[in-house]
């Protein structure tokens, strides 16, 4: 007897709904596929940027591996929250705490190239004026040299650590500093507004210029620096030149601090006599001279120092408490 068409309507239902079934079946069985990192992870792009001696520096993607031989570089690594694709530091990269369990590979002027070579960083940042940034670009080192000597250098070098880490929108940080000096600022009592300082950068004696990093501060605080804009950001200084300018106040580390008096003409200046002197600690010296992350609590630390060793306004001339 042939099927009649109802017959075979059915026959083929029921062969689709049994195939359908069979291979949910099979579906089931099949192990679900493992995930990794690299599934999870989107492509990361190359990295191309010019550095500060307008080399072209180009990876082919964000570095994993990292060796900073700049405090201040070190910093701004770690507050774009990437400190941990550091493998090694230069001996004076000493925050935030966690670095100093890192190798340390020598100083950032003359570090250790053998140490370097064998932490197999994918790129070394490190500042322009080192000398052995030829040498590691010899040995096939990629390197980005980078070294903020100006607020507008910080915000800068911010941008450019960003793009070398992959980060998107490093500004923030420079966001943040540039409102918290700000802040910094108004908290300057007026009486103190107009002081002449003379900021020490170390003992040689090199002092911090109207256009360095500390200068700027210095000026957005209220303060008038002795040492004129000609001289440059970090000149060194003939001793004598600061007794003549005769500031009103001194800003110092506790590094340098030592023989101050005995400098010829010192002891006789208006601001050691009458101890109108700040002087820092290793730890708040160490924030105060890194182009960084940190420059905010170093606008901090030199506005308490202006509140707290102000000069009557009484003592300025007319066109000075303008």
């Amino acid at each position: 007897m042939k099927p009649t068409p109802v017959r075979r309507i059915l026959w083929v239902i029921a062969i689709v709904v049994a195939l359908g079934l069979l291979m949910a079946a099979l579906a089931r069985a099949q192990p679900a596929p493992q995930s990794s990192p690299a599934n999870d992870r989107a492509p990361q792009p190359a990295v191309q940027l010019t550095d500060d001696r307008g080399r072209v520096v180009s990876l082919p993607r964000p570095p994993q591996r990292i060796v900073s031989l700049l405090p201040s570089l070190t910093e701004t690594i770690c507050a774009l929250e990437q400190c941990h694709r550091l493998v090694g530091v230069d001996r004076y990269s000493n925050w935030p705490e966690a670095v100093s369990r890192l190798p340390q590979v020598g100083g950032g002027l003359d570090p250790n190239i053998e140490a370097i070579v064998a932490l197999r960083p994918d790129v070394v940042l490190m500042a322009t004026s080192s000398r052995a940034l030829a040498r590691l670009e010899s040995l096939g080192v990629l390197v980005v040299a980078l070294e903020p000597k100006s607020h507008a250098d910080v915000q800068r070098v911010m941008g450019k650590v960003g793009q070398v880490l992959g980060v998107p929108d490093a500004q923030r940080v420079w966001r943040h500093i540039d409102a918290a000096v700000e802040a910094a600022a108004q908290s300057v009592p007026p009486a103190a507004r107009g002081t002449r300082v003379y900021f020490e950068v170390n003992s040689g004696p090199y002092g911090a210029g109207v256009s360095s990093f500390i200068g700027e501060t210095l000026t957005r605080l209220g303060a008038r620096n002795i040492l004129p804009a000609s001289l440059g950001p970090f000149p060194k200084l003939n001793p004598e030149f600061v007794v003549r300018a005769d500031p009103d106040l001194i800003m110092v580390g506790t590094r340098s601090m030592g023989g101050l008096n005995e400098r010829p003409g010192w002891s006789a200046m208006r601001a050691l006599r009458e101890q109108r002197l700040c002087v820092f600690p290793p730890e708040e010296a160490d924030v105060l001279v890194r182009p960084g992350p940190r420059m905010a609590e170093g606008a901090r630390i030199m506005a308490r120092c202006l509140a707290s060793k102000a000069v009557p306004a009484a003592r300025f001339p007319a066109a000075v408490r303008q």
